[in-house]
């Protein structure tokens, strides 16, 4: 009986503790599959509908026809768009959530970290090391030195530019954001421009193989379609899951993470216990950083080519993503870039179709974006999973 009291709590403790750890890591990204399976099948199956309807209307096109046979590859798109504006999204949710401060640079930052991969790139194929390096090694070397230089960027930002005014009426911050903005695209500009990487950067990548066929989809008696995603996007939404993995890892479970979280709550509490505020601030903006540059590396190596003012729309959509969630909830930027996400793409790649062309689907989508931020500061200021942040005073 002494032996089973002595240690019978400990493998208690350990089964607690393994819940906790699973729950706290991994219990977000059950969250983000359910948002993406439900945004998928709500929005899949409302385009499908509109279709059926409309399908008598059109005779140059089966329009039902149409619309399934993109589908697959709407949602594709949907998620890579909804993975970069949630990545690029936890950069304003960690420093919001620590600070109650909007970093309008951050889109700036994303951009910076594309620029270093760009110039990694450009270094590796004048020396010829670009087609011999292996594609894994190549997004590992280049995300994690866009990850320091962002990093790096965005704490040195927040020593210089934001820690002066920490005690300073809200709107002063806010604009010495917005001139650090300005500021970081025409430094970036000035350096593309006489480093001879140019204003449109290419942004050079090895051989990262072929798309990937997941199956087939039937559409007729006799036709079927390829599901297939290409590598690149493949690749974008394998790290975006893995960086958020980690993250919630760092502020769940580790010593920082606790500190970060003691200063969110109560910064002068936090130091009385202990925990030096400007360091674990610093902290905060390196890691916000380094998420932006991971972003921008994976965005530039998507689309190919980069220029100092890619920042600004995806920044603001990003914001819009944050507050759609919730700002300063790490899942909640998560699940608003990824319904932002599926809402652009459908709209992009379906509004033109139903339409005849008269609307272009890629403008109204940033349209739509916006719209969305508008109504949710209306109705739900709080944001999808966020929680009404009090005055502190």
């Amino acid at each position: 009986m002494a032996v089973e009291a002595t240690t019978g709590p400990e493998p208690l403790v350990a089964r607690r503790s393994f819940r906790s750890f699973m729950s706290e890591v991994f219990g977000p990204l059950l969250q983000v599959l359910a948002f993406v399976i439900g945004s998928a099948t709500i929005l899949g199956l409302l385009v499908v509908l509109v279709a059926a309807a409309l399908r008598g209307t059109r005779t140059d096109i089966d329009l039902l026809q149409g619309t399934i046979s993109i589908l697959p590859q709407v949602i594709v798109d949907g998620l890579v768009r909804g993975f970069l504006y949630a990545t690029i999204a936890l950069g304003y949710t960690m420093v919001y959530g620590v600070l109650e401060f909007i970093n309008f640079a951050h889109g700036e930052i994303f951009m910076v970290g594309a620029f270093a991969g760009a110039f990694f790139s450009a270094a590796l194929a004048a020396s010829g090391m670009l087609d011999g390096l292996g594609p894994v090694l190549f997004v590992l070397a280049a995300v994690l030195l866009g990850m320091a230089v962002s990093g790096l960027l965005a704490m040195s930002i927040e020593r210089v530019a934001y820690r002066p005014l920490r005690n300073a009426p809200r709107l002063v911050p806010l604009i010495s954001a917005i001139g650090v903005s300005l500021v970081l695209q025409d430094v970036m500009r000035m350096i593309a421009v006489n480093s001879g990487l140019g204003f449109n950067a290419s942004f050079k990548t090895p051989d990262l193989g072929a798309p990937i066929v997941l199956g087939q989809m039937q559409i007729a008696a006799d036709r079927t379609i390829p599901i297939s995603i290409d590598s690149r996007s493949l690749i974008f939404i394998i790290v975006a899951i893995m960086m958020v993995t980690g993250l919630n890892y760092l502020v769940n479970i580790t010593k920082l993470g606790t500190a970060i979280r003691a200063v969110a709550q109560d910064r002068p509490t936090a130091s009385l216990m202990g925990i030096d505020v400007d360091r674990v601030i610093a902290i905060t903006f390196l890691i916000g950083g380094a998420l932006g540059g991971a972003a921008g590396v994976l965005f530039g190596m998507r689309v190919g080519t980069v220029n100092p003012y890619i920042g600004f729309l995806p920044g603001l959509k990003a914001f819009t993503a944050a507050v759609l969630g919730g700002i300063g909830n790490i899942t909640g930027a998560m699940v608003g870039g990824i319904v932002l996400g599926f809402l652009e793409a459908f709209v992009a790649s379906y509004l033109s179709l139903f339409t005849r062309g008269q609307f272009s689907g890629p403008s109204y989508a940033d349209i739509v974006a916006f719209s969305i931020l508008i109504l949710i500061l209306i109705f739900r200021p709080s944001g999808l999973l966020g929680e009404v942040v009090t005055q502190k005073v």
